[in-house]
């Protein structure tokens, strides 16, 4: 079976909510799934036990108070009761086609990564968990969801020994999603898009938890995630995934699935890694994109650093789910 883990921001208002939400859609996937609220927010505790679900306290934190992945991870994988874990953001409903997704990779593959994309939808209600739910909420999505743009991942799916370690990232800033899927690319493990698979939905919400209300790929921990990755060079998207989901399971991409040159930028990267040959292929195969970047950075010298700016990260990852 599967553990699924988070780690949520505080239990209070709309947020709250929301989140209250996505932890009753991940309980309604199987009467014995797992699910770690993990962390030290306000009304986590009380969460967790309202929920009776596992709460994993005393992780570490960045100089702001966010978690730190390579905390989280730890402490997920060292409690974690099944081989396969998902780490997913606390506001994403997961609805009945996500297990079975998992489970088809799990049966096929022995190292993977699983992504994908997912639905934006303003949800204000607690959601009702009657036997026709998720009918209405799939309703919903018809009529008024917006499907993001393929920029990030709100979910990873991935054997329990996979990240034996991870960098220090910061969670709820930009970035570490896309040195994932790098990651993964680098490592030769599958990245597997599943979004045409599964149907996740993200429910809206500002950014009043973050500091000054900022969007998070404004602040400054951001720009210290682009850093810890490598710089803008393993900015991957999904694009990016090598394989994807289909109906009879994970497969290779075919070479027409593909968005060229990206591909080949993508595969130069993976295979050298961060540096000047990344940065030489970048320039290649991107020019005008490296051009308006250079001069971008040079009108706001203020900002500018040896691995690029932090709005990069608003055109890579432009989510409101941090």
């Amino acid at each position: 079976m599967l553990t699924l883990f988070t780690a949520p921001k505080p239990f209070r208002g709309h947020i709250g909510l929301i989140q209250a939400n996505a932890i009753r859609s991940w309980m309604a996937l199987a009467p014995d799934i797992e699910v770690l609220l993990v962390g030290d927010e306000p009304g986590l505790a009380e969460a967790a036990q309202a929920f009776r679900v596992r709460h994993l306290a005393g992780i570490d934190h960045s100089e702001s108070g966010a978690p730190s992945l390579l905390s989280v991870f730890g402490e997920a994988r060292r409690a974690a009761r099944y081989p396969v874990l998902c780490y997913l953001n606390a506001d994403i409903i997961l609805l009945d086609d996500f297990l079975p997704a998992v489970q088809q990779v799990a049966r096929k593959l022995k190292r993977f990564l699983v992504v994908g994309q997912r639905w934006d939808l303003k949800v204000f209600d607690p959601l009702g968990l009657d036997p026709e739910w998720r009918t209405s909420l799939r309703e919903q999505i018809r009529a008024r969801g917006r499907l993001h743009r393929p920029v990030g991942s709100d979910y990873f799916v991935f054997p329990i020994d996979q990240y034996p370690e991870i960098p220090d990232f910061t969670i709820g800033r930009s970035g570490w999603d896309n040195w994932m899927i790098y990651d993964g690319r680098r490592r030769r493990i599958p990245v597997i898009d599943a979004g045409q698979a599964i149907t996740v939905v993200h429910q809206d919400h500002d950014y009043a938890h973050l500091p000054g209300g900022a969007p998070h790929y404004r602040h400054p921990e951001s720009q210290r995630n682009l850093e810890i990755a490598g710089g803008r060079e393993v900015v991957f998207r999904l694009e990016d995934a090598d394989w994807r989901l289909s109906p009879k399971g994970p497969v290779r991409k075919g070479p027409l699935e593909w968005r060229y040159p990206r591909r080949w930028e993508a595969d130069l990267t993976a295979r050298f890694g961060p540096g000047r040959l990344s940065r030489l292929a970048r320039m290649a195969f991107r020019p005008r994109l490296v051009l308006r970047q250079l001069l971008g950075s040079l009108s706001k010298s203020g900002r500018k650093t040896s691995t690029g700016s932090v709005d990069e990260l608003a055109g890579s990852r432009d989510r409101g789910d941090e």
